[in-house]
């Protein structure tokens, strides 16, 4: 889990840094607050709740983010489309960052990183006066420093998916792929995430898009993003999430609620029915 005194922006740039191990989480799309609480105190990272593919509105989200805030780990919203409401709506009740879909251009990057910034920087409804994310009022400090920690990631992808305040933009299409730089480049996005899904999406393309990333932010020095984010095929999660690792991945989503509730449970049903009964 990390520290609750040190923001989810900070701990990818120590990371980015090589100061410590990439990050570690999973989706949340069942939007349980027990299950957001397990995946806490098992030692996730962070987790993001799945509006875009889970089950749950906004109000079912809060209930997971005062789970996952209990344990100290720092929650992150997939939006169901990237827009400046439903972007108010979520920063609002204060998760570490959002993931935006849609994201293919430099354009969209923009636009989304307007979204998480108040006038005249940007185009965010100032309610912070009594909303969750500034402890209803209570946070005098809010304002100063809510811009600062917010993690922006941008999702470039094949199929139809993301973006991370760490500021998240996905990006779901070809289009996107090959504009992976571009968009990398965008003032505001500290990290970029890429995903194997989508029919015609080849390895080497991903390949490519990995080393424009990597090689932008070697060339911008410590401290200093775009980092590298994703999450690997499901066809092969474990593996999967410890490859993307030995690639040079700042941040890696490696698995769901569902598909590790499911696998255990088709592990325990197997195990049972191929034992031998007793005499």
């Amino acid at each position: 889990m990390a520290a609750e005194s040190k923001s989810l922006k900070a701990c990818l740039i120590s990371v980015g840094n090589r100061e410590q191990e990439p990050l570690y989480g999973l989706f949340l799309a069942t939007f349980s607050p027990t299950m957001a609480e397990i995946a806490a105190h098992s030692g996730y990272d962070f987790a993001v709740i799945d509006m875009l593919y889970g089950y749950g509105d906004i109000p079912n989200v809060l209930p997971c983010l005062h789970a996952l805030s209990a344990a100290h780990t720092p929650s992150l919203i997939r939006l169901p489309e990237s827009s400046a409401v439903w972007a108010k709506k979520a920063l609002d009740i204060g998760p570490a960052g959002l993931i935006f879909p849609g994201i293919n251009s430099p354009k969209s990057a923009r636009d989304a990183v307007s979204y998480c910034a108040y006038p005249p920087k940007g185009v965010r409804g100032a309610a912070h006066p009594a909303v969750r994310a500034s402890n209803y009022g209570l946070d005098q400090n809010y304002l100063s420093k809510c811009e600062h920690d917010l993690l922006i990631i941008c999702q470039i992808q094949h199929h139809t998916h993301t973006f991370i305040l760490i500021l998240c933009c996905q990006i779901d299409s070809e289009v996107g792929l090959e504009s992976v730089k571009d968009i990398a480049a965008v003032d505001g996005v500290d990290c970029v995430m890429l995903g194997p899904l989508g029919p015609g999406l080849s390895p080497d393309k991903l390949r490519t898009a990995e080393d424009a990333v990597l090689e932008l932010k070697a060339s911008r020095g410590p401290g200093k993003g775009p980092h590298l984010a994703g999450f690997p095929s499901y066809r092969n999660l474990q593996e999967g999430s410890v490859e993307l690792k030995k690639r040079g991945y700042h941040l890696v989503c490696g698995s769901t609620d569902v598909t590790l509730f499911r696998d255990a449970a088709l592990a325990s049903v197997n195990s049972f029915k191929s034992s031998t009964s007793g005499s």
